[in-house]
Parts: structure tokens; C-alpha cells; sequence
């Protein structure tokens, strides 16, 4: 059933009755305009049945006010990419110098570690400025979904930075490399670590704010390289306790935990490609909406992410003996209700079904189709 409203019918009303129009700047911000009807008496009868047309299918906001809530979470990922970019590329060259002149292959994995992990920025940046773009009848959903690539090539790069610490370690182990000034090489890994945890700490706070999981999955990544930045100090400081067999043996053993967050990350992933959701969030929904005056009960509800951002399909089961009209604005405030409160949603759909107080199965042609 169609959700696009006639462009000459009147707008739908609120519970009051009266048009009105709404822009909030919370986290949802979106806005939506209810006017009032003129015109001849046919005129206004037929907007009236247009209205009426539309009590018991879907309804959806749609408004400027969602999209610029929209850009500002892109805006914000794009700031946490630059920002990062910047830090591990200024650590990487740090690093570089002083493998340069020390020779510590367990450093030089490290900065190539640091420089993958700012390299990372690119699919991440893509994503972003896909995500920005309006949706398209072909793409009707927008570019969201740019993410969940961009977070699988995120895994990718986890899962070869895992390969390539591990491969690295096992050489190390079976022929031991003389390191000098070790004092640097403890001192780089140190700088190493510190970039890479400030860098992840901030792209998980900022991911997890906007709700972006390739955003949280790059700042796991990130501290994959802290783990291994700190890998090179302890190995220097075995080597300068004079077990150099400390450098192989650390380096395995961050490389297991290397691929522990290989697996968070991957889970991360795979639930967003998989439409899972928290089910407190449901929990969350279905409170707003049996609480919405009119509604009865809530028949289903469905959440999905698209992006950062989240999107609601939900029916809900009135009185039925509503007027049409007055059907739709039930639906018109229980929609409003969830967009202000239920966290991260940026636009809902939804559908009102008579209760079945006689019996009658309302959706029974549907049957065979659900």
C-alpha cells in the first residue's frame, strides 16, 4: 500500500483535530506541516476522501529536518576519519625514523600496521560521502548501506593485519633479528601505542554516538596496532634483559588477541548486514506505542539499520469503529511519538488494522502471502 500523499489532498491533522507543523532539534530532528483546506465545498469534499484514503495505510515522515540529522552524523564521521588519518600517519613517520636507523623488524611491522590502519580511512571516507547523497528511485533507501561495505573491508584489513603479525612473529622466532637502540624502538612502540588507542577510543565513542558499526569495527582495528605497538616494548625490553626469543613470543601472542578482535569485529558486522537489532530497542518501541492514546496494541514491529540511522515498519491495532480519519491520526501520533523518542530512528512507517472484535480476519487475502 502506497505512502505518498496526493498532492491535493489536505494534510493529515493531529488527535486535536487541528493543523499544525512540528521542527524539533533533538537528536531526530525532523519536521512535518499540517495546513488548513480552502477551496469550494467539492473541493474541500474531495480532499476530505483523499484523507480518508489514506487512514488505514502506511504513513511516513519524511523532512528536511531527519536529512540535516542525517548529515550532521556523516559530518561527524567524516571529522573522526580526517582527524584519525592525520594521528596515525604522524605516528607512522615517527616510527619510520627510528626503524630506519635501529633495524627492529618488530617496529617496521608496526608502522606498516599503523599505515594500513590510516589507510583504512579511505573506505570509511567513501562511505561517508556516499551516505550524504539524496535517495534515488533506484536506490530508494538512500547509501546508508555504504557502511556495512566499508566495515567489511575494515574486516578484511583486521584479518590481514592478523596474518601478517603472526607471519612475522613465526620469522622472528625461527631467526632472530639483532636490534639496536633499544631505547628508541621502546619509545616509538610507546608512541605507537598512544596514537593508536587515542585514535580508537575516539572512533568507538563517536561510532557508537552516530551509530555507525564500520566506525566501531575501525576503532577495534585500531587498537589491534596498539596491542601490537605495545608488543614491540615488551620485546625491547626482553631484548635488553638479553632474551631476544621475547620479540617472536610476544608478537604471537598479540597476534591472538589480534584475532579475538577480528571476531568482535566481524560480529559487528555481520549483524548489521543481517538486520539484527538490540532487542531493547523493540522493547523500547513497543513501550511508546502501547502507551500512544488510541492504540490498543501493538501487532508487530520491525527495525532495521540503513546506515547510522534506523527505520521502523509497525502495525498497531485500533478501535474499529474509528472513522477513517480519525484512524489515521492515531497513526499520525503514534509514528510522531516514536521518531522523538526511540533512539538513533530517523523515519517510521505505520499501519493501523481494526481491531477483531467480531472475528473477521481483515488480512485474510494476505495469508498466503506472509
Amino acid at each position: 500500500m502506497s505512502d505518498q500523499r496526493d498532492a491535493g489532498s489536505l494534510p493529515p491533522q493531529g488527535p486535536d483535530g487541528h493543523g499544525h507543523r512540528h521542527d524539533h532539534g533533538n537528536d531526530h530532528g525532523h519536521g512535518h506541516e499540517h495546513g488548513h483546506g480552502g477551496g469550494s465545498a467539492r473541493g474541500r469534499l474531495g480532499r476530505l476522501i483523499g484523507r480518508a484514503g489514506h487512514a488505514f495505510t502506511p504513513h511516513s515522515h519524511d523532512s528536511a529536518g531527519k536529512s540535516d540529522a542525517a548529515l550532521e552524523s556523516s559530518d561527524q564521521g567524516m571529522r573522526v576519519v580526517a582527524i584519525s588519518f592525520a594521528v596515525l600517519m604522524v605516528t607512522a613517520v615517527i616510527q619510520m625514523v627510528v626503524v630506519a636507523f635501529s633495524g627492529s623488524v618488530a617496529l617496521l611491522g608496526d608502522t606498516l600496521h599503523n599505515v594500513a590502519d590510516a589507510l583504512t580511512a579511505i573506505p570509511l571516507a567513501i562511505a561517508f560521502s556516499l551516505g550524504r547523497r539524496a535517495a534515488t528511485r533506484r536506490f530508494t533507501y538512500g547509501y546508508g548501506r555504504a557502511e556495512d561495505l566499508a566495515g567489511i573491508a575494515i574486516v578484511m584489513i583486521i584479518a590481514a593485519s592478523a596474518a601478517f603479525a603472526g607471519y612475522e612473529a613465526l620469522q622472528r622466532l625461527i631467526d632472530p633479528q639483532q636490534v639496536r637502540a633499544l631505547g628508541w624502538v621502546a619509545g616509538a612502540g610507546l608512541i605507537g601505542f598512544l596514537g593508536n588507542e587515542w585514535v580508537a577510543r575516539y572512533r568507538i565513542r563517536v561510532g557508537r554516538k552516530i551509530g555507525s558499526a564500520a566506525l566501531v569495527a575501525d576503532g577495534l582495528h585500531a587498537r589491534t596496532d596498539g596491542f601490537t605497538s605495545l608488543a614491540v616494548l615488551l620485546s625491547a625490553g626482553g631484548a635488553a634483559l638479553g632474551y631476544p626469543i621475547a620479540d617472536p613470543i610476544v608478537g604471537l601472542a598479540i597476534t591472538v588477541a589480534i584475532c579475538f578482535v577480528l571476531r568482535q569485529a566481524a560480529r559487528e558486522i555481520y549483524h548489521r548486514l543481517m538486520d539484527a537489532v538490540d532487542p531493547a530497542l523493540l522493547d523500547q518501541g513497543e513501550q511508546i506505542l502501547t502507551t500512544t492514546p488510541g492504540v490498543r496494541r501493538v501487532g508487530s514491529m520491525r527495525l532495521r539499520w540503513v546506515g547510522h540511522t534506523l527505520r521502523a515498519e509497525v502495525d498497531i491495532v485500533v478501535d474499529p469503529g474509528l472513522s477513517l480519519l480519525r484512524a489515521h491520526a492515531v497513526a499520525v501520533e503514534a509514528e510522531h511519538r516514536l521518531i522523538h523518542h526511540l533512539p538513533r530512528l530517523g523515519a517510521a512507517t505505520v499501519h493501523a488494522d481494526p481491531d477483531h472484535l467480531d472475528g473477521a480476519d481483515h488480512h485474510a487475502p494476505l495469508t498466503s502471502h506472509r
